[in-house]
């Protein structure tokens, strides 16, 4: 590679790997904004502060979108509905460094899960690295001595079962597979801030949106101004505007140190102190997502070294929002694998 390709890549690989701390650093901005009782109304205030400017961007494609499209993103939005509220309500209750490693294991729990649907049997490779990634969260979960997992580590083993399930439906959903990913975005967030509301509305559930708004303070502002505006926003746009000018390959790797991050920024921002067994514990998380990843990587074929196809700037195909998988746009092979909307 020339230097001055070599800088174009680079150019473009740095705001993608910007994306992946902004995503690690969002489970502890979520702590940060979020208690007990403002789960429900923190999320509707981050993703209605989201939804107008998505709709303002798309709306000629959202408003094309088919009936049995709408439909299809709805039902999707009811189940990432269920991953929010899982993923926020354990990041309260556990540490920002096990939010972050834990949710991986969704990477893990996808492939079994679809090989389960098919039929298929699984690599020995891949049921190592799946062993491997369990018996780390079991020690990451210890910290300093063995203990019952806390509350925030089982939502968080729930969140990444729900996502799971999240990437399985919009796989196997024919109605969404050739939707504009902006729409599809737009829809599934809707859907979910209409759970989220509802919610909310209900006796015991916490606060309202407005009454949590009101005793937000600036530090509680910057939090979720940095959470839709970063974490959501910026990471959607950064990826589609890196799927056009890298490989899906490069990033997938750039995006899947994620969990990395999310270590990185419990560990040295919020004071989390794993332990002895908690290193040893995400050493083996990550270890073993890393193996698994490639483990289930489909070997090359003659159509996938084919020289790739010039993406279709008008149809970006449908990205998963919770688990980062991309389906749809078979004419532009060249798309990464792992994208999604934090």
């Amino acid at each position: 590679m020339s230097v001055p390709a070599a800088r174009r890549a680079w150019l473009t690989d740095l705001p993608v790997l910007l994306v992946a701390v902004v995503w690690g650093s969002s489970y502890l901005a979520a702590k940060g904004v979020t208690t007990t009782q403002t789960v429900l109304a923190v999320l509707v205030l981050r993703f209605a502060v989201v939804l107008p400017v998505l709709f303002v961007v798309g709306r000629r494609k959202l408003l094309a979108l088919s009936g049995a499209q709408i439909r299809g993103a709805g039902v999707l939005g009811l189940i990432l509905a269920g991953v929010f509220i899982l993923e926020t309500y354990g990041v309260v209750h556990t540490s920002a460094t096990n939010a972050g490693l834990i949710i991986s294991l969704t990477m893990i729990f996808t492939p079994i899960a679809e090989s389960r649907l098919r039929g298929t049997k699984l690599s020995g490779s891949f049921v190592a690295a799946a062993g491997l990634s369990v018996l780390g969260v079991l020690l990451l979960t210890q910290g300093a001595g063995f203990s019952e997992p806390s509350l925030g580590d089982l939502l968080m083993l729930g969140a990444a079962v729900v996502r799971t399930v999240h990437v399985l439906a919009m796989s196997r959903m024919k109605s969404v597979q050739d939707a504009d990913a902006l729409s599809m975005t737009t829809v599934q967030l809707a859907s979910a801030v209409v759970v989220f509301a509802l919610l909310s509305a209900a006796p015991g559930t916490g606060g309202t949106p407005w009454a949590a708004a009101a005793g937000f303070g600036a530090g509680d502002w910057l939090g979720l101004v940095y959470l839709s505006a970063f974490c959501t926003l910026f990471a959607f746009f950064v990826q589609m505007w890196a799927v056009r000018r890298t490989s899906p390959s490069r990033v997938s790797l750039l995006l899947g140190t994620e969990p990395v991050w999310a270590a990185v920024v419990g560990i040295a921002l919020a004071g989390d102190r794993p332990g002895w067994l908690g290193f040893a514990g995400a050493v083996l998380v990550l270890a073993g997502t890393a193996w698994g990843r490639t483990a289930v990587a489909p070997r090359p074929t003659a159509e996938a070294t084919a020289p790739a196809v010039e993406p279709n700037a008008t149809d970006p195909g449908v990205y998963d929002l919770a688990h980062g998988e991309f389906h749809g746009a078979p004419s532009a092979p060249d798309r990464p694998s792992h994208m999604r909307v934090e």
